[in-house]
């Protein structure tokens, strides 16, 4: 068995955490819809509802004071209350699910990565427009297979993403405002254009498949270099899971189906191109991960459909690993 699975106590904990960051999203994202604020004004003597964008104060006039007003913006300010006392109190329980989950030693994402993540969840681009990929999705495919992967390192320094949107997102600074609303420090690498850093060093590095590089808006950042081997990970099924960051913290991983992420690894880990650093952890990683699926993953079959579908890259890679593994 290459996968020793999780204890009923490790399993119960990573359904209550799922279940618990599901209700602190919905919260989230129902906040995130209403207006920043709604506040009545006077001006030249007379009274207006205004509607504010930011903490500066800038917004615009709904229109003279009147009784409709005065009713929206009650309904506005007990609407608002409601939600953020429910976001707060299911938090509480959450993090109180992340911190049994580090006492049981569950698997744990890098706490830098989860700021991240959760910015990114909030505003509804994981899964629709970006995938975690590298050592970073290890994690979500543990928690798929229901133990842990032995010989896989499942934490990184650096964090990858992968821009998989299909629709054009022109005049649009998707990456770019999602990274500054988490930390103001981060700057695009110069050298790396395609990486970004902030006061603290952590990287994130953007990566996008040939075919996904038009949806990006041109002046957005960082600006990733289109891969023909990051095709392979728009391929099958993502997985989606919610996992623990090592502060307690939770964070919402969707990565690519683990058989396609597992083949571009054994791929990867065979690139003169690649850093000479990476390929054995790339080459673990691969065989790790496809033997988990072979033994623990029935919902990603290894069959002839699939065999059918692989790329001339691939076919003898995954060839290999099937007479290795016999």
């Amino acid at each position: 068995m290459a996968v020793p699975v999780f204890t009923e106590e490790q399993a119960r904990t990573l359904i209550n955490l799922e279940q618990r960051y599901e209700v602190w999203m919905e919260a989230e994202l129902a906040l995130a819809l209403l207006p920043y604020d709604l506040r009545r004004k006077e001006v030249g003597g007379r009274a207006y509802l205004y509607e504010i964008r930011d903490r500066s104060g800038n917004g615009r006039s709904l229109g003279p004071w009147s009784d409709e007003h005065e009713a929206r913006l009650a309904a506005y300010r007990a609407e608002k209350a409601g939600l953020k006392q429910r976001r707060d109190q299911s938090r509480e329980r959450l993090d109180e699910t992340g911190r049994l989950g580090r006492a049981l030693r569950l698997p744990m994402l890098a706490s830098a990565a989860g700021p991240i993540l959760r910015e990114a969840d909030r505003r509804s681009l994981l899964g629709s427009h970006l995938l975690v990929v590298g050592t970073n999705a290890m994690i979500a495919y543990a928690i798929e297979a229901g133990g842990f992967i032995r010989d896989a390192p499942e934490e990184t320094d650096d964090f990858d993403l992968a821009w998989s949107a299909t629709d054009t997102h022109a005049n649009e600074h998707v990456l770019w405002d999602m990274l500054k609303a988490v930390d103001e420090t981060f700057t695009v690498n110069l050298e790396r254009t395609f990486q970004a850093r902030n006061a603290k060093a952590y990287e994130v590095e953007i990566l996008v498949a040939s075919s996904r590089a038009a949806t990006m808006d041109r002046t957005d950042r960082p600006r990733p270099v289109p891969l023909p081997e990051q095709e392979w990970l728009l391929l099958g099924k993502p997985v989606d899971h919610v996992v623990i960051c090592r502060d307690g913290s939770p964070a919402r991983i969707v990565a690519p189906d683990p058989r396609w992420f597992a083949l571009q690894k054994l791929w990867l880990g065979r690139q003169p191109k690649r850093n000479a650093l990476k390929r054995p952890k790339d080459l673990k990683q691969g065989r790790a991960l496809l033997d988990a699926v072979r033994d623990t993953m029935p919902q990603y079959p290894l069959d002839g459909a699939f065999e059918k579908d692989l790329p001339k890259e691939l076919v003898e890679l995954y060839a290999a690993w099937k007479v290795e593994t016999r």
